[in-house]
């Protein structure tokens, strides 16, 4: 029997695919627990209108995420913090810089901010931001004594 899956399942593909498993695993399984649904003329024409919707919808997010770095990648922030001796007391964290941006007008979220090491020290670093799975930005930081 064949079925749209519409969710992912282990071992048997993933949301959207069209399948072709066993008739007792389908009607005892699959269906029951609204993992898949029947394959017909219907549920095909659906499944290709939410194919359409979901690229779409990933086109408008593709075009967000690049104005967004053409906003990061001209942004310099500054972030004045208490120090002793060029070393900082604490380190800088992605939800510092998110709150930083945020005051500048720029909602990011703390988990797209990539910084592979703490920030420990004074000086001026290049975060990437993480907008797109195919969009990476480069954020200019300058750490300065207050």
């Amino acid at each position: 029997m064949e079925v749209i899956l519409n969710k992912d399942v282990d071992r048997i593909g993933k949301a959207g695919q069209v399948i072709k498993v066993k008739d007792g695993y389908a009607r005892n399984f699959l269906i029951p627990n609204n993992l898949a649904i029947p394959v017909n003329s219907v549920n095909l024409k659906k499944l290709e209108e939410e194919k359409k919707a979901k690229l779409q919808q990933l086109e408008k997010s593709r075009k967000e995420a690049e104005e967004l770095k053409t906003k990061l990648n001209g942004l310099s922030l500054t972030l004045p913090v208490l120090t002793e001796e060029d070393k900082l007391y604490g380190s800088i964290s992605p939800v510092d810089l998110s709150n930083a941006l945020k005051e500048e007008g720029l909602e990011i979220d703390k988990n797209k901010i990539v910084i592979e090491e703490p920030i420990k020290a004074l000086g001026i670093y290049e975060i990437p931001v993480k907008l797109h799975p195919e969009i990476t930005a480069k954020l200019k930081v300058w750490i300065v004594k207050k």
